[in-house]
């Protein structure tokens, strides 16, 4: 299975596409080396030689994107040395891994006009058997480039009544020369400002503030529906982030919110 999705700030539409594929005939698969990972003509794989830069290409509904990724910092591990625990219970982890910035540039085709786009991006490896524990309901993952040149990565996890999870919640700083240090819950505090009720029936947490030591942060979605709307449903897509205290810009990042969708709640990852 494989997702991808856009979010068109200028056109103020999200939109996202699934696809799933057995690995027979070869029509998807991932291999370590040389790095690839494919579903059809959706792809990730190393440059010749087997190092970076990466490539990416997705094409879909009249959209084709086509980018390079060069790290900017090194690969960090989340958790402890790299095991993410969800819950006390064995097997309710991941290994997880993240490279924080990339330099990322190449061209967007979009309604007919190839664009070309460079900019940052961020990824995440993150592979398990199973998630959450059955009194888990979901997660606030919350992924922000600030433009001191830190980065902030914070899983808050949540219990079915919907208050955090504090023991299990975590994440991982990274400072501009791309030394990292890890999170719990006392060093990050979350708090909703807003919500939006989805058509589907969900109602997400649609503006927040995140105070992390002395910063105080505002994190605004560029559009209120960046919901995924396909086999798995969730809220998944492009944030601004503002300094609380004066509404200046201070970076601007990417939020996942699984477990608010009626019936959907999320069990696991791959």
């Amino acid at each position: 299975m494989a997702h991808f999705a856009l979010t068109d700030a200028t056109g103020r539409r999200y939109l996202s596409f699934q696809r799933l594929s057995l690995a027979a005939m070869g029509w998807a698969g991932a291999q370590a080396e040389p790095f690839k990972v494919w579903l059809g003509d959706w792809r990730l794989e190393a440059s010749q030689g087997g190092g970076f830069p990466w490539r990416l290409q997705a094409r879909q509904g009249g959209i084709v994107l086509s980018l390079e990724l060069d790290p900017l910092k090194p690969a960090v591990l989340n958790g402890e040395q790299g095991l993410s625990r969800k819950s006390p219970k064995p097997g309710n982890a991941s290994y997880y891994y993240s490279i924080t910035r990339m330099a990322a540039q190449g061209t967007l085709e979009l309604s007919g006009q190839e664009l070309p786009v460079r900019g940052l991006a961020w990824l995440d490896r993150e592979w398990s058997t199973s998630m959450l524990a059955e009194y888990q309901i979901g997660w606030d993952w919350f992924a922000l480039h600030l433009d001191d040149g830190s980065d902030l990565m914070y899983l808050r996890l949540r219990y079915k009544d919907g208050t955090d999870d504090p023991a299990n919640s975590s994440g991982t700083w990274v400072d501009p020369c791309g030394v990292s240090s890890c999170l719990t819950c006392d060093d990050i505090a979350v708090e909703a400002l807003d919500f939006w009720e989805s058509p589907t029936g969900g109602r997400y947490p649609a503006r927040w503030r995140l105070k992390a030591g002395q910063r105080v942060l505002e994190i605004r979605p560029l559009l209120a529906d960046q919901e995924f709307r396909h086999y798995a449903r969730y809220w998944e897509g492009a944030v601004d982030v503002l300094d609380a205290r004066t509404g200046a810009p201070a970076g601007r990042g990417y939020v996942e919110l699984t477990g608010y969708a009626p019936g959907r709640a999320a069990r696991s990852a791959g």
